[in-house]
């Protein structure tokens, strides 16, 4: 479009110079014949339109958008129109409280009420795109700035509406997923209404007040402790049973001795036993009297 602008005012610089004393009138029909180079340029140009791979284009003509996309390529169209290139591939926007990881500078972590009462911090990233065949709709309600005007405030709005059916400690724990679930089909919901499709929501992290956090950490110590405690009772409980059977099979031993023992039998036992010491090398034995022996070493 600026080449015809340029090459429609060369033109009428011409005309004008044509109109003046020699020599400016031959310089105006060499200046007139390059307008038209300049026209014909600017309108062979104006007619094609390269749209990049993972994008479509939405064409306007004096404020109107077209219902219909241009492709990926080389596309021929009238050199009035405008045409404004649009991503359609996946595209992500976080918001987090950790400084430039998000998409705006400093905290943007969203900040929201729980059941409770309490306020907890979630850091998300949202990854949608665009719908191709809805891009024009797109543009011509929202307008290119569709981040800052549809996937920021719906998504921070609708983490706030169903935070408050869920406690602090269930978003921190046991209901993360059902929470994350629940917003998803919050969103998407809205998204589809602006063109827009949600292909992922993916909550990074819940930090909770610091006085709900300490009371979190020391519940989990107290349960670790308690079961700790259950392993050391079971293990004294296995102890005790071992000793009582020990005990048991001693008393058992002692019985079946008591009652197959004989004065005989001890009498023989012990005339063995003697006799094992009187062979020993280590030890000298000196009998007195009819059964208890004195043994002396004698290597002393």
């Amino acid at each position: 479009m600026a080449l015809i602008i340029i090459g429609i005012i060369l033109f009428l610089v011409a005309l004008a110079m044509k109109r003046q004393a020699d020599p400016l009138p031959r310089i105006g029909h060499g200046l007139k014949i390059a307008s038209y180079v300049v026209i014909l340029l600017g309108i062979f140009t104006s007619c094609i339109k390269q749209i990049d791979t993972g994008e479509v284009g939405v064409k306007s003509i004096f404020g109107k958008v077209q219902p219909d996309v241009l492709t990926s390529g080389l596309n021929f169209v009238n050199p009035l129109v405008d045409v404004q290139s649009l991503d359609v591939k996946t595209q992500n926007y976080t918001m987090s409280g950790v400084h430039d990881e998000g998409e705006k500078a400093g905290d943007d972590a969203i900040r929201a009420l729980t059941a409770d009462g309490l306020e907890v911090v979630i850091d998300l990233t949202v990854l949608y795109r665009i719908v191709a065949t809805e891009a024009p709709r797109l543009v011509r309600e929202t307008g290119i700035d569709y981040q800052n005007k549809v996937v920021r405030p719906i998504t921070r709005t609708r983490i706030r509406d169903n935070a408050v059916y869920y406690t602090a400690v269930d978003l921190y724990s046991i209901k993360r997923d059902e929470f994350q679930n629940r917003i998803y089909t919050s969103i998407e919901q809205n998204f589809k209404k602006r063109g827009l499709i949600l292909e992922q929501l993916l909550v990074r992290n819940i930090t909770l007040p610091a006085m709900v956090k300490v009371a979190i950490e020391e519940k989990i110590k107290a349960e670790q402790d308690a079961q700790k405690m259950q392993f050391v009772l079971q293990k004294e409980k296995q102890e005790a049973e071992r000793k009582r059977v020990e005990a048991q099979g001693i008393a058992d031993y002692q019985r079946i001795i008591n009652q197959g023992l004989s004065e005989q039998q001890l009498q023989y036992e012990q005339i063995k036993a003697w006799r094992d010491i009187a062979i020993s090398p280590n030890s000298k034995v000196i009998i007195m009297g009819s059964k208890t022996p004195v043994m002396l070493n004698t290597k002393d």
